[in-house]
């Protein structure tokens, strides 16, 4: 079969197109044939490592994300069978096998049944982004654990980044569970994506006074702040978000050292959530996969230009350029297509 692999960090050039014999699944694993892989920031971020050069003990086939349909499943497996569609999430978490192959090995709990009318598109655009944005709506002490429609009724959200993977997917999912979506943007452009993800108001950071524009849309302030860029924004947060409100942090920029007005933050008894997907207890990550399966199954996290997501796609063979264009920065989601299922 046909796969990716790096033996060494560094640049996408790394990354090389082999032919290797698929892996057998162990009693607990489900072999997937990958019909598309998703491509994002940590995919790039792992290749590069932090010494370029250095290699690795064996190869590794890169992407966490994926879709596509079981083609065998282990001894103990029993929620799962042959021929099932399904979405593959933190493939390559610790593990050599990632979704950039034509037949990938993963733990049947890492692969979960997509629903009749949910498309591989999707399916493979849910795992990262989607489980962290879960992860960032519920961190607030008191919310819920878990999304569903209402579950943030008379909640006031605000993403910052709104075009972005894990932006994209919290307002589709805060919007889905009933609250009023805010977001943040650079451009006109980015605006209208993040409008069609839906997002009840943008703010164009550019332009305008984002603390005026927030406290005028939100007196009291915002129960929730999904923030990508907490170096440049906290001081921000802290100004617009509501008393006992929480500021969920999940990723970083510049100098990954910001400076926290530690008595404003204690005056609002404000809840600085750090995550990372990866390591969120397994409670959590159980709650945000059953939560994505039915926000995905219900048609709320949509991809394409016309769900606010423009979608930039690969064949196997360029997934170098692939990697390069997350790198780069592109505005969407960029997929992989492997395999036809």
């Amino acid at each position: 079969m046909r796969a990716i692999e790096y033996s060494e960090n560094g640049p996408a050039d790394v990354l090389r197109l082999v032919d290797k014999a698929p892996g057998t699944p162990g009693p607990n694993d489900v072999l997937v044939r990958i019909a598309v892989s998703g491509v994002n920031p940590t995919d790039w971020k792992a290749r590069q490592g932090t010494a370029s050069g250095t290699k690795l003990a064996r190869p590794q086939v890169p992407n966490q994300d994926g879709s596509g349909v079981i083609q065998a499943v282990g001894a103990n497996v029993n929620t799962l069978s042959v021929g099932d569609r399904v979405w593959v999430w933190d493939a390559a978490y610790q593990r050599s096998e990632g979704s950039a192959q034509e037949l990938a090995v993963v733990p049947a709990a890492q692969a979960v049944r997509l629903g009749p009318d949910v498309s591989y598109d999707v399916g493979a655009s849910l795992g990262i982004p989607a489980l962290t944005a879960h992860r960032a709506l519920t961190a607030r002490e008191g919310g819920p654990a878990e999304l569903a429609p209402g579950a943030l009724s008379g909640s006031t959200v605000l993403v910052a980044g709104g075009a972005g993977a894990v932006g994209h997917a919290a307002i589709q999912l805060a919007e889905w569970a009933g609250a009023t979506v805010l977001t943040t943007v650079s451009s006109d452009e980015k605006g209208a994506l993040a409008k069609a993800a839906g997002a009840h108001h943008v703010i164009d950071y550019t332009r305008e006074d984002v603390a005026a524009r927030v406290h005028e849309l939100a007196p009291a302030g915002v129960d929730v702040i999904v923030e990508v860029n907490p170096v440049a924004n906290l001081r921000l947060d802290l100004d617009i978000v509501a008393m006992g409100g929480t500021i969920a942090l999940y990723a970083a920029a510049g100098t990954d050292e910001p400076s926290i007005p530690v008595r404003v933050a204690m005056g609002k008894n404000v809840r600085l959530q750090f995550l990372m997907t990866y390591t969120t207890t397994e409670d959590q990550k159980r709650a945000a996969v059953r939560a994505v399966s039915a926000a995905a199954e219900a048609g709320a996290l949509g991809v394409g230009e016309e769900h606010g997501l423009p979608v930039t796609r690969f064949p196997l063979e360029q997934t170098a350029q692939a990697h390069r264009a997350v790198e780069d920065g592109v505005t969407g989601k960029v997929l992989i297509d492997i395999a036809t299922v």
